[in-house]
């Protein structure tokens, strides 16, 4: 793709870096097959390639209004068209960039500045989330019924995190912002199921909001403030070699942390920092993965201590891969193998590449596409007729659950009923 980028931003760092990632581009179109809103609504501008030359035109100098606003809201960042792009185009970063500008040339109105500064400051601050949400529960019968389905009651059997062992094998864990109040059983049940591979699984203390809620909220600022933060809550276990990994239990976290390095290149005081975390960080199937064969051992003597008058029941499931997990961190295939090493049977997801229109707080800006989405994704998950879904991402599991049927946990729940009696 030719490009004449202009003045005010064609000879800086990211003026290059956008530069770059556009002439990778070649028009072909591939990524509209895959791209959830050119699906629902058919336009080119709200599918991957629209998009590039509306930036495109956004970094020449040209339109810088409400019309690209709308499109490049709409677009979910979702990745899947860099999974099907034979260019490798790094769109989600082009994206970044594009939205970033947009703020800076043409603010949005006040309105919509103040919504997302209402939702940055609530999602990204776990206390105050975690008020906001008690009042939320209290209020719950006199909300809309759209955003009653949002609110989860209280879970009031959590299990204990596990006790510490002696293990010499320690590793990190993102405790996150709203996952500890929306899903407090998924670091729980990831920490019962590396007790019983001999591996310590601990969350820093002051550890929060990894920076990807301000991020994609038009804060990249304080986004990188967030990141910076977390770096330091973790950095004397790191730079002592304490830990072996940094292990995140939400796909869209984890897909965030991993480009610490990339997005705080330029901070001088932060990026060597921020690369070390960023190698160190791995989802937790991964980590998982790494451990087959000692998952394998614990499967087996879970299998021999079932006493032989309880015959054996193989629980279907369907699993929703998240977007962050499959297209951010290509890791595509991952959590299904372990399900069904576990004896899980999985029913079959058509179209299990596409979103689910949860995406950080785009349900929330975008309600009538994230409901569209969503009802589309259920009927494909609820097709072979499983007992419950599992899915890898907080956001994910929350939304789902709003409108699902039949229950909705994270993966790693599943596998610590097996192997964590």
């Amino acid at each position: 793709m030719q490009t004449s980028l202009a003045a005010f931003i064609k000879d800086s760092a990211v003026g290059q870096e956008a530069e770059a990632i556009l002439r990778t581009c070649v028009h072909c179109g591939f990524c509209t097959a895959t791209c959830p809103t050119y699906q629902l609504l058919g336009d080119e501008l709200d599918g991957p390639r629209g998009r590039i030359y509306l930036i495109k035109n956004l970094l020449e100098g040209g339109e810088a209004g409400a019309r690209t606003r709308l499109h490049l809201d709409r677009c979910l960042s979702c990745r899947s068209c860099e999974t099907t792009c034979p260019s490798a185009v790094d769109y989600h970063r082009l994206l970044d960039i594009g939205r970033e500008v947009l703020e800076a040339r043409s603010p949005r109105p006040l309105a919509d500045r103040t919504r997302r500064h209402v939702l940055r400051e609530t999602l990204a601050r776990g206390g105050v989330f975690a008020s906001a949400l008690t009042l939320a529960r209290w209020a719950k019968p006199l909300l809309p019924a759209s955003v009653a389905s949002k609110i989860p009651p209280r879970d009031t059997s959590v299990p204990a995190w596990p006790a510490r062992g002696t293990s010499a094998r320690r590793m990190l864990v993102l405790a996150g912002c709203v996952q500890p109040h929306l899903t407090p059983r998924t670091n729980r049940a990831a920490a019962r199921v590396f007790a019983r591979l001999g591996i310590e699984l601990f969350e820093a203390p002051g550890a929060g909001c990894c920076g990807a809620v301000r991020y994609h909220l038009d804060a990249p600022a304080a986004a990188r403030d967030d990141m910076r933060r977390l770096i330091d809550c973790w950095w004397p276990w790191v730079a002592r070699d304490e830990v072996e990994a940094i292990v995140v239990t939400a796909s869209g976290c984890a897909a965030h942390v991993k480009e610490y390095g990339k997005i705080l290149a330029g901070d001088p005081a932060y990026a060597a920092k921020a690369a070390r975390v960023a190698a160190l960080a791995r989802d937790v199937s991964e980590v998982l993965a790494d451990e087959r064969e000692a998952l394998a051992a614990l499967l087996a003597e879970a299998r021999r201590a079932m006493p032989a008058s309880v015959p054996a029941r193989v629980r279907r499931i369907a699993f929703h891969s998240p977007c962050t997990l499959q297209h951010g961190q290509k890791l595509g295939g991952v959590v299904e193998s372990l399900l069904l090493a576990a004896g899980y049977e999985l029913s079959p997801v058509a179209d299990s590449h596409l979103c689910c229109g949860s995406s950080g707080a785009y349900s929330l800006l975008q309600p009538a596409l994230s409901t569209r989405l969503r009802a589309d994704k259920l009927a494909a998950l609820s097709v072979g007729g499983p007992e419950l879904i599992a899915t890898a991402n907080v956001g994910c599991q929350n939304h789902l659950a709003a409108a699902a049927t039949i229950p909705v946990h994270h993966w790693v729940e599943l596998l610590a009923e097996v192997i964590c009696p």
